[in-house]
């Protein structure tokens, strides 16, 4: 099926963002198991992988649309050092897909594209979701502060006792 140009552009530019944040969030998530916040690294891989499946919806339906995925482009990977660097990182890419988001649900619904428009409301919906808990995190460290946040996303491991 033939879709419009505008649109399947659209999907492509939301397509891009979600490649990024796969990146990004795959990094943050390394960064912070390398740090031994395990419980966070964990909770951040999964974010990665949520946005996998958003690149999916959106890469099946550029190809209904009879698009060309464009997979050779991504936005500015930001990575953050300490766990506010990361989250204020994670939380710009997060605000910049609402925005495009909601536009683009505007143009999909103006042009009659209903089901493209769908797409993009589901996507938004998971969105808003990653902000409020990036929010909420970042709302955590500054009531507790960096090192006691941190303390609380350490996962102990108990010692083999099988070992010598």
């Amino acid at each position: 099926m033939q879709g419009d140009p505008e649109v399947i552009e659209f999907l492509n530019e939301q397509l891009t963002a979600e490649l990024t944040a796969i990146n990004q969030y795959f990094l943050h998530s390394k960064l912070q198991d390398h740090k031994g916040w395990t419980k966070l690294a964990k909770y951040t891989r999964d974010e990665s992988f949520d946005e996998m499946r958003h690149a999916e919806l959106l890469t099946d339906r550029i190809l209904l649309l009879d698009g060309l995925p464009n997979y050779q482009r991504l936005f500015h990977v930001r990575v953050g050092q300490t766990v506010t660097e990361m989250f204020r990182a994670d939380r710009e890419i997060e605000a910049e897909a609402i925005d495009r988001l909601r536009r683009g649900v505007e143009v999909m619904r103006s042009k009659g594209d209903i089901t493209s428009a769908n797409v993009f409301e589901a996507i938004l919906a998971d969105e808003e979701q990653h902000i409020d808990y990036l929010d909420t995190q970042l709302e955590l460290i500054e009531k507790l502060g960096e090192p006691l946040y941190l303390s609380t996303v350490v996962e102990q491991s108990q010692p083999d006792s099988t070992m010598p």
